[in-house]
């Protein structure tokens, strides 16, 4: 509780954070955009316009791709009740997600055309459980493309590991 109120991950002290004075966060997206702003990363693009569109997208993560295929994940793999009225409710959101992304993704490499974001990184983990929530990702195939080509980076590859290691 003494570095997040609401008692889960993800959530980061910087030691040196703004003025030098230490600076704790919690919220994936909040934590993304102070690292990349503190940096100044190109995963959050400097251009009004593009840096926009990129919060856009992960407000799209935050608000939707995670609660609802979070919801997913409750009631589709291994639950405790089977609930079918939760099972089709939030199974019919997450394809509607992916159909939203793919449409996306068929005109775009990543969220934000060319330039890999924190939209990106945000959103990543969530479909990379595509099993989890039904769906098979060959009836999306431009979210397949652009899940193979991060699933492919070194960096996603030993940051996705992190959850497994002893």
């Amino acid at each position: 509780m003494e570095i997040n109120p609401n008692n889960k991950i993800p959530a980061i002290v910087d030691p040196e954070g703004p003025d030098g004075k230490p600076l704790t966060l919690f919220e994936s997206g909040a934590i993304l955009i102070y690292l990349a702003e503190k940096t100044a990363s190109p995963l959050l693009p400097a251009d009004p316009v593009k840096r926009i569109k990129a919060l856009q997208w992960l407000m799209f993560q935050m608000g939707g791709v995670g609660p609802m295929i979070g919801q997913a994940h409750h009631f589709l793999f291994q639950p405790k009740e089977v609930v079918p009225y939760g099972q089709k409710r939030y199974h019919d959101e997450t394809v509607r997600l992916y159909s939203v992304m793919d449409g996306h993704f068929e005109e775009n490499r990543f969220f934000i055309g060319d330039e890999y974001t924190i939209a990106d990184i945000a959103t990543f983990p969530w479909i990379s459980r595509f099993e989890r929530h039904q769906i098979d990702l060959s009836d999306f195939e431009h979210v397949k493309r652009w899940y193979d080509e991060i699933a492919a980076r070194e960096p996603v590859q030993k940051g996705m590991a992190v959850p497994f290691l002893n």
